[in-house]
């Protein structure tokens, strides 16, 4: 190790990441130094509530009130945001730290999302600062290393995986109890998987933030959340994991960004895939990131994508980075030399797609159903009726190959039909 001076830490934000990076930093600091190549010294903090017990002695450190007078301060080096939220006192003291030249350190995947083309660039024209966020991305898996440097000689064309860990919990749930959303939902909530507010998580924002990311450095553009379509998976019901089942799927939340003919498509949304594909075999709270490229040909992370020890983990990694003065563009090319956002476009999807209606039970419904889809170039693969009590029969439908616009233009001529009892439900099938 050198005789430099330490390289004083400045942290804003104790709580699970926060707090789980102080403690590393405290009682691994021999370990994690030598890796740096410099000493390192948590200097000063910032929390809500300085009398709270996080296991560590937090006695010999400077506390602060406000993030952005920590940001700005003197006396640290290197600022590590782990508060969260796009905008708000995280935002401004991310900007500040910035403009007084320090690198800075942050887990927050929705500021990144939002702002992250001001902030690079704030980065990349300030000497001294520089922009570091792998724990913004799948947690303790090293995507963004994987992608802006492992992966650098590539040519991508797609980046996708399973990035939200509270999704695939309830999913996998779903499919081994039989249990209806909600109530798998609710059960979340109570082991703290899900938030009092899962909408973040359940909606799909919290993975499309991290989609929006990847694919910017994936495919050398802005970040471009505006641009990423997202749908969660309030509307996958038991039957659907049922059927999926019979077919060898399994329902995943799947973000997917590709290099199409019209530009970059960036999409979030329940799929069906194989059930033994890399995705498919994903269950309980683990992600997984699948990069395909030209070189490489395809490649596939996997491990914790939340919680104190990996999320820190990866925070740490971006700390040692700073140690060593490795400090690469932060989306992997220079931001003025990066593509411009095309949000807006309309990008052909086309594959199979799994359809499930449900209709009144007389005779005829089906020729209605399979008419509809006919007006809009929509051809059936396979259907079937299901078993049913009550006047309601559920129908499944796989189609041949077709483009989510006529899908989505046949559920609305299907939920238009008089034997229609509840709005219809598409899902794309992803076979690899």
């Amino acid at each position: 190790m050198t005789g430099e001076e330490p390289l004083k830490i400045g942290i804003a934000g104790l709580g699970t990441v926060g707090s789980a990076t102080l403690g590393y930093l405290m009682h691994e600091n021999a370990r994690i130094a030598a890796r740096a190549g410099r000493a390192l010294k948590v200097d000063a903090i910032v929390a809500r509530d300085r009398t709270k017990d996080r296991g560590v002695d937090t006695a010999g450190l400077r506390w602060f009130d406000d993030p952005v007078a920590l940001a700005k301060d003197d006396g640290i080096d290197i600022f590590l945001e782990l508060i969260g939220g796009a905008d708000g006192v995280a935002k401004a003291a991310v900007e500040a730290a910035l403009t007084a030249g320090k690198p800075v350190v942050t887990a927050n995947k929705a500021l990144l999302a939002h702002h992250g083309a001001a902030l690079s660039k704030l980065a990349e024209e300030t000497p001294g600062a520089s922009l570091h966020y792998e724990a913004a991305v799948a947690g303790g898996i090293p995507a963004v290393k994987a992608l802006r440097e492992g992966l650098a000689g590539n040519g991508v064309t797609r980046v996708s995986g399973i990035l939200n860990g509270t999704c695939n919990y309830i999913l996998t749930e779903m499919e081994e109890t039989g249990a209806a959303f909600a109530d798998v939902l609710l059960d979340a909530q109570k082991l703290g998987y899900a938030e009092t507010d899962p909408t973040a998580d359940v909606g799909g924002f919290d993975a499309a933030h991290k989609l929006a990311i990847m694919a910017a450095i994936a495919f050398g553009r802005q970040i471009d959340f505006a641009g990423v379509e997202i749908e969660g998976i309030e509307n996958v019901s038991s039957e659907d994991i049922v059927a999926a089942g019979d077919m060898g799927y399994r329902i995943r939340l799947l973000g997917m960004a590709e290099r199409t003919a019209e530009g970059v498509s960036q999409r979030l949304r329940p799929c069906l895939t194989p059930i033994d594909s890399p995705l498919g075999a994903i269950e309980g709270v683990t992600n997984a990131v699948m990069l395909e490229g030209d070189a490489i040909g395809t490649t596939v992370l996997t491990g914790p994508g939340a919680g104190g020890g990996p999320t820190a983990s990866a925070v740490l990694a971006d700390i040692v980075d700073v140690a060593r003065g490795n400090t690469p563009p932060t989306f992997g090319i220079a931001c003025n030399d990066l593509a411009p956002a095309r949000s807006g476009l309309s990008i052909r999807d086309e594959g199979a797609f799994y359809l499930r209606v449900a209709l009144e039970d007389r005779p005829g419904t089906l020729a209605e159903v399979a008419a509809a889809l006919g007006e809009e170039g929509v051809s059936i693969h396979r259907m079937r009726q299901h078993e049913h009590t009550g006047n309601a029969a559920p129908v499944t439908i796989v189609t041949h190959t077709c483009d989510l616009a006529a899908i989505e233009k046949a559920k609305t001529r299907i939920a238009a039909l008089p034997a229609s009892v509840a709005p219809p439900v598409a899902m794309r099938i992803v076979e690899s």
